[in-house]
């Protein structure tokens, strides 16, 4: 089953070839004991522990689902025994500081982790995911109290968090919540509200939920400047660290999804008896500026989920075209005794299969550089270096979550195309990984919303200096690219890709800072479907050039994977690119017909 969820010679590549992760152990002292041998051994511990216990609870957790009876959640049975091995790995706080509990790894290392858990049953991977981004607010945000009492109990997976901002009526506008906070006389404060959507909000995987809770003080600004950040026990917590009475927050309903079923989907009630008590997280009305760290955590582990649904389809298909016999070979479509042969012998199969396969490749390139931008940005040894790759992770964060996730529903919605009519049935893979996919286009901020980012914040951002970056590094590829030959049909047409996309960045931001601003992020959307795509064209170019220098004197058995990445860097050149292209035309279009066109006009 292990070919079912990622290739590992593809994750190797990645690692040691493309962005040699071994060398950030020479740049930074606590992260010395990663070299390879050691980033090997992680890798393999966290495949078997994928393949052996995680992914043999994919489909269970998706038909069992969760129950709620008398305000408790219970999650599907094999979750506990798998949430406990996890924890005993202690991999649930992989990057963090071991003086709480974590491993002090290269976030780099832990792409292939996150890879290869999501892929085996991201739903699952939601619970470990969600306390470590609330732990993460902790160890930012919190007092040393604070820490004292709630840390180590996250990161060792004892004790679970969450996220709570979405209220009934406030979906994405957060500025827009009612839920208050009352300051108490000891400082304290009593928490009243209702939160809806709350992923993993109420289970009985732990003895405690942690819940970070955005509220408002009585009397402080509307609107996002007066939110505040509160943290909110299930149990309120001793000053000895055990465990006292319920603190008043109930789980009132869980919702029936279209995917992640064995994820509990929660709306919580705090405050319902007046005895909701939580601590303030930072400072105050400085809220949102302390939520945006976990949600942009989020977004990219949002990004790792619906890539890894993309990568999880992709090897079912390959799998299954190498072994579904249909149909005879084209060629032998006129010959009575030919026998039929493996759906993979049929052109628009392997069509199929080579979109699949670019896309994959594609972006874990993009999610692994984003992870590694983060490592560069703590071994930097200036601070204008520090700055450079920190303006790089904003600037990739929309793409690695909108982009990302866009084209891993395409994928997975391909896959199912090659299994067929099989693909449409429950007893196969295909369409739980469809469904699954879905809601990271959704959550964790709407694609919609994160192209908004990336034109109406990224862009501009430090005057623009961080979009410069990414087009230097870029650049940089190119230049390499260059001095091989047989690259050249190839760089030829990147290059001028790159180009466009400046032009058309350009233009939009300057049409966003004008009188028709409206029209602009009315095309923000297609403006980041093409700037993904250009990135996308950077990525497989970058591999492509290292497959190009390695082709020579690589060993026999290495060769068709070099060549493999050469043909998906030729595939994207001459199917994609040119779409791309007349994409980015649209964009500079900058149309107003959406904006324009009268409330009446559209039917219903």
């Amino acid at each position: 089953m292990a070919q079912f969820i990622s290739d590992r010679r593809e994750i190797d590549f990645l690692l040691h070839e493309v962005l040699d992760a071994e060398s950030l152990s020479k740049k930074h002292e606590p992260f010395a004991e990663f070299n390879r041998k050691t980033i090997d051994l992680i890798v393999s511990e966290a495949r078997n522990l994928a393949v052996k216990e995680i992914l043999p609870t994919q489909k269970e957790g998706d038909q069992q689902g969760c129950t709620l009876e008398n305000g408790k959640v219970t999650v599907p049975e094999s979750f506990k025994r798998v949430f406990q091995i996890f924890n005993e790995g202690e991999w649930l706080a992989m990057t963090e500081d071991p003086e709480w509990g974590g491993q002090g790894m290269p976030r780099t290392v832990t792409s292939p982790a996150m890879e290869y858990f999501n892929g085996a049953n991201y739903p699952f991977m939601m619970y470990p995911g969600l306390t470590h981004g609330a732990g993460k607010l902790i160890h930012e945000f919190g007092t040393d109290e604070q820490k004292r009492l709630f840390l180590k109990n996250m990161y060792s997976g004892k004790w679970a968090g969450t996220m709570l901002l979405t209220e009934p009526g406030a979906g994405s506008d957060v500025g827009a919540l009612t839920t208050s906070a009352k300051k108490n006389d000891d400082g304290t404060y009593s928490i009243t509200g209702e939160k809806i959507f709350i992923s993993g909000g109420e289970h009985d995987l732990t003895e405690n939920i942690v819940h970070p809770v955005l509220a408002r003080i009585e009397g402080a600004p509307e609107g996002t400047k007066g939110i505040s950040l509160f943290l909110v026990p299930k149990f309120r917590v001793n000053d000895d660290g055990t465990l006292g009475e319920f603190n008043d927050v109930v789980c009132t309903g869980i919702e029936h999804k279209m995917g992640i079923h064995g994820n509990s989907t929660c709306s919580l009630a705090l405050g319902s008896n007046g005895n909701c008590i939580g601590t303030l997280l930072g400072e105050e009305n400085k809220g949102m500026k302390a939520m945006f760290l976990m949600m942009n955590e989020a977004r990219l582990l949002v990004g790792y989920q619906g890539f890894s649904c993309a990568t999880a389809s992709y090897q079912y298909a390959i799998n299954y075209a190498k072994q579904r016999v249909q149909g005879k070979n084209l060629l032998d479509m006129m010959n009575p005794e030919a026998k039929a042969v493996t759906i993979i012998n049929h052109p628009d199969v392997r069509r199929q299969l080579m979109k699949m396969k670019v896309f994959v490749e594609g972006m874990r390139s993009i999610l692994y550089y984003v992870n590694y931008c983060a490592d560069m940005a703590v071994v930097a040894e200036t601070e204008e270096e520090r700055a450079k790759y920190q303006g790089l992770v904003e600037v990739l964060t929309p793409i690695s979550k909108g982009y990302v996730t866009d084209r891993s529903f395409e994928v997975c919605s391909q896959g199912m195309q090659v299994y067929g009519g099989y693909g449409f049935i429950e007893e196969y893979p295909m369409a739980q990984l469809l469904r699954d996919c879905r809601i990271t286009m959704i959550y964790e901020g709407t694609n919609g919303i994160q192209a908004m980012d990336l034109l109406g914040r990224k862009l501009g951002m430090n005057k623009g200096k961080p979009v410069m970056d990414l087009f230097g590094e870029m650049q940089k590829t190119l230049a390499r690219a260059k001095k091989i030959e047989s690259l050249t049909p190839y760089t030829e047409k990147i290059e001028k890709a790159f180009n466009k996309l400046g032009e058309v960045a350009l233009h939009m931001g300057q049409t966003a800072m004008s009188e028709k601003v409206l029209n602009a992020f009315a095309n923000a959307h297609p403006f980041q479907d093409a700037t993904g795509d250009v990135i996308l064209a950077w990525m497989l170019l970058w591999r492509g050039t290292i497959a190009a220098e390695s082709l020579e004197k690589a060993k026999k058995k290495d060769k068709p994977f070099y060549e493999g990445l050469l043909k998906s860097l030729q595939f994207f050149v001459e199917t994609h690119l040119p779409i791309t292209m007349g994409n980015l035309i649209a964009v500079k279009n900058t149309s107003g017909a959406a904006i324009e066109i009268d409330d009446a006009s559209f039917a219903g």
